[in-house]
């Protein structure tokens, strides 16, 4: 498919608000429900045959127009990492390469990790392994697997994507169904037990003519009303912000409906994937996010409150989240291969797969990346958000770019210990593409990233093709769920120079301390974020109190306890049941400090602050976020 058009490359600066947009948002619910139903075949019983299905070029991503969210004004990325951390800390594990030259461009290459098996998906094919890399079945064509409902989904499944399913401890397989010619739907597939190489539940839900392009899916399995969220760009443009029955979709029912939002004017967010065994409190809504502006740099998260019973799906406003302002990153070719003009694509309109949300004791956790530019290459930009179901916070954010060479095509993901894993593709005029990771775990300073490790050096680029720029279009980080702490990450990189020949590489690692393995102190918040309602300016608001309660094996050692804000800390007395939390305070295992705080605002609308403990604890210094309102 043609593009519209290309994004110039375009600046940033930093503001610390935190808005609700009202763009149109509950308008009448879209629901729809299978065209086509059905159950396969075991896919160890499904043939493997590419020249039943002739290769193709990837449906292309159509590019958001930015006219109205990207400043003019070219500044700094105050979140560019300038100090340079010791290599990361993490050990890599399994190494191995994965599905290769189906003939497609780009592969679209995505993965799902449970307890025993690992399901890799490319264009348009899909193969099983063992953790340790052995193949078990495939590279599959996934069309056959849809092969009992007929129709769209037995021509051509491409943008697809694999998920775990823990809480039910099943397998999804997606991707959009067409024909080439005018024709569109999604098809879903459910395994129908926890053996990803038997059987599925099948679903096609019919778009016409319209392209449900670039969809993306996930799992959020709150008791009622559980879901598989899923977002698509109308045509290329238009997000639609959905959900599938995930309850009916389980059992096999012909009737999994799927509900439906349009967020007018936005594109390309993305759907929030539960990590851990945690799932969202039972009422929690849909999570959504994406990019929004560079100058002011802005988020956008929505939520999706949904009724499956009345068929209603409610889209919120958009509430934007400040960070540092950025350069939009190119969407067209603009990465550098050696030894060719050649380019590859970069995609930089819009958030990198996957936004990943993960629920701690005391607070829920979510991670997500997209591309930016640094001076004249492509960086990561990454964030952490705290609570985003909640009241939303940014914890930190940062720009990863060492040297001379671009990175981009990333995803992130957070371990149980909130070690963070960033994996993306690295390439430069002296740089074939290769596969690359960072991360960080939570001594390291905020925002920054520790020095990068090779996980596939490539040996060739990718030219010679009318699509040879065509790169991605995007990758993977998962979570292993037996131990909450292994990374697995796929991605693309080519062996030798050429068009159509890439191969996918899928690789582990894990940091050494990850699930308490080395033992040492923890902190936790009770409650997580204070609020006050509506104060006069300049009046002295009631006091409200945070326990910090030490849940680690060892002393907890209180450096330093700060406060932002139009917010002040109270003096609280000592007595034989309450401890006050102060500088140099120590907590043995199990004990609780008291901090209070007052809030006076220094001026009308909302005000926002923050307490900031710095401790020995490894995920030093957190913070408990402070909102009031001035009036």
């Amino acid at each position: 498919m043609l593009r519209a058009l290309k994004i110039a490359c375009l600046p940033a600066l930093i503001a610390l608000v935190f808005v609700t947009l009202g763009f149109a948002a509950n308008q009448k619910t879209i629901v729809s429900y299978p065209a086509a139903s059905g159950v396969s075949a075991r896919v160890t019983d499904l043939p493997i045959d590419y020249a039943m299905f002739p290769a193709r070029i990837a449906p292309e991503p159509r590019p958001t127009a930015l006219a109205s969210r990207a400043g003019q004004a070219p500044v700094a990325d105050t979140a560019l990492q300038t100090e340079l951390l010791p290599e990361t800390t993490a050990t890599q594990g399994v190494s191995f390469d994965g599905i290769a030259q189906t003939g497609w461009i780009p592969p679209d290459n995505n993965l799902a990790v449970g307890p025993n098996h690992i399901v890799e998906i490319v264009n348009t094919s899909v193969a099983m392994y063992t953790k340790n890399g052995t193949l078990l079945t495939g590279p599959t064509n996934i069309p056959t697997l849809f092969a009992p409902i007929g129709g769209l989904c037995t021509q051509y499944v491409v943008d697809p994507v694999a998920l775990y399913d823990r809480p039910a401890d099943r397998w999804v397989i997606s991707g959009i169904g067409l024909d080439y010619v005018s024709s569109y739907g999604e098809c879903v597939a459910v395994s129908t037990t926890n053996d990803p190489t038997g059987s599925y539940n099948l679903y096609f839900y019919n778009f016409g003519s319209t392209l449900n392009d670039y969809p993306k899916l996930s799992t959020w399995a709150t008791a009622s009303n559980s879901a598989y969220l899923v977002t698509y760009n109308l045509n290329g443009g238009q997000a639609d912000i959905c959900a599938f029955d995930r309850t009916k979709m389980l059992a096999g029912t012909a009737s999994a409906a799927q509900l439906c939002q349009q967020a007018v004017g936005e594109a390309s967010y993305l759907p929030g994937d539960m990590d851990g065994p945690t799932p969202p409190p039972d009422g929690t809504p849909g999570l959504f996010i994406n990019w929004a502006n560079n100058n002011p740099g802005t988020l956008h998260l929505r939520k999706l409150t949904l009724d499956f019973t009345k068929g209603t799906a409610k889209l919120s406003t958009a509430t934007s989240i400040s960070v540092n302002n950025f350069t939009v990153a190119c969407f067209s070719s603009c990465v550098p291969q050696p030894g060719t003009t050649q380019t590859l694509d970069v995609l930089g309109d819009r958030s990198m797969y996957r936004f990943a949300i993960r629920h701690f004791p005391d607070h829920d956790r979510a991670v997500v990346t997209h591309s930016v530019l640094n001076g004249s290459q492509v960086a990561v930009r990454w964030y952490e958000l705290y609570d985003p179901a909640g009241s939303v916070t940014v914890n930190q954010q940062g720009t990863f770019s060492p040297d001379s060479t671009y990175r981009w095509m990333s995803s992130a993901a957070e371990d149980q210990s909130g070690d963070i894993g960033i994996g993306f593709s690295a390439s430069s005029s002296s740089v074939f593409p290769s596969i690359r990771f960072t991360g960080r775990v939570p001594s390291d300073p905020l925002g920054s990233l520790e020095t990068e490790s090779s996980i596939q050096v490539g040996a060739g680029s990718q030219t010679g093709g009318s699509s040879a720029y065509r790169w991605g279009d995007y990758s993977a980080m998962q979570i292993d769920p037996s131990d909450d702490c292994t990374f697995w990450y796929v991605n693309e990189y080519e062996q030798a120079t050429g068009y159509k020949n890439w191969t996918t590489h899928i690789a582990s690692f894990s940091f050494p301390t990850c699930g308490g393995q080395g033992g040492g102190p923890a902190i936790s918040f009770n409650p997580t974020s204070l609020k006050w309602g509506k104060v006069v300016v300049g009046t002295k608001a009631g006091q409200k109190k945070v326990t910090a309660t030490n849940t680690g094996t060892s002393t907890l050692s209180i450096s330093n306890i700060a406060v932002t804000g139009d917010f002040a800390l109270v003096p609280v007395k000592q007595t034989k049941k309450i401890t006050p939390c102060v500088n140099g305070t120590d907590l043995a295992p199990g004990a609780s400090c008291l901090i209070k705080v007052s809030f006076t605002p220094t001026q009308t609308g909302t005000r926002t602050g923050s307490i900031t403990f710095t401790d020995n604890a490894p995920n030093s210094p957190q913070t408990v976020p402070l909102t009031g309102t001035g009036k």
